[in-house]
């Protein structure tokens, strides 16, 4: 994946949610030399993995398969494992129009994707057991019952709440999207379970300058 890419990708989430009246807290402005300078006193945020997060999934086409996030807040394993302390996570994503988030599922959190402003969100859900074709889902807070392969499409200010293990892809249609996840602890290393056999973080090709530090960057970086 291209810096340049990464880069464009980061001013567009940045761009849409002033669009939206969306404020984001201040280090989504830190450059690469701030959180250098700051890492001592951001360290938690580093431990927590709090910060910018762009992938193509290793596929190379960004406008086809890919995501924008920002990490705003994250518990750690311990705090989850323990049942108390931060146990939550907070994200805000764009999703590009036919933009697709591949096929996945997690093994620990339950999640709510939340359409914050823009066009439709589609998201689409599947069971992957022909012996088991329907799962419930939350929309709005309504429960319901789902068909695998069917699609919810949630219009700006809906919300959809996926239990642990249910597979889900999702792209925008119409308009990019601000998409906001509240869930439980995020742990993007060993919780995503993908249908394909995909990396969850890109190898990034330097044809540009790094202006953001990534949180897969970190332990290079930061260290």
């Amino acid at each position: 994946m291209k810096r340049s890419t990464v880069e464009d990708a980061i001013a567009q989430l940045k761009s849409l949610a002033h669009a939206q009246g969306y404020v984001l807290p201040p280090m989504a402005d830190w450059s690469r030399q701030d959180w250098i300078d700051r890492r001592d006193a951001a360290q938690e945020l580093i431990d927590r993995r709090i910060g910018w997060d762009v992938t193509d999934y290793g596929g190379g086409d960004f406008a086809s398969r890919g995501l924008c996030l920002l990490t705003i807040r994250n518990g750690t394993i311990a705090e989850r494992d323990a049942g108390r302390g931060q146990t939550y996570a907070e994200k805000l994503m764009l999703s590009g129009v036919g933009q697709e988030t591949p096929l996945h599922a997690h093994r620990h959190k339950t999640e709510d994707i939340i359409n914050r402003g823009g066009g439709e969100l589609v998201v689409e859900i599947h069971t992957l057991d022909d012996a088991a074709p329907h799962t419930t889902v939350q929309v709005d807070g309504i429960s319901g019952i789902v068909t695998s392969g069917e699609r919810i499409r949630l219009h700006p200010g809906q919300s959809i709440q996926l239990p642990t293990g249910v597979f889900h892809r999702f792209w925008a249609e119409e308009a990019p999207v601000l998409a906001g996840e509240v869930s439980g602890v995020n742990d993007d290393g060993e919780d995503n379970v993908f249908a394909e056999d995909l990396p969850r973080f890109s190898e990034i090709e330097e044809d540009a300058e790094a202006r953001h530090l990534l949180v897969s960057e970190y332990d290079d970086v930061l260290r």
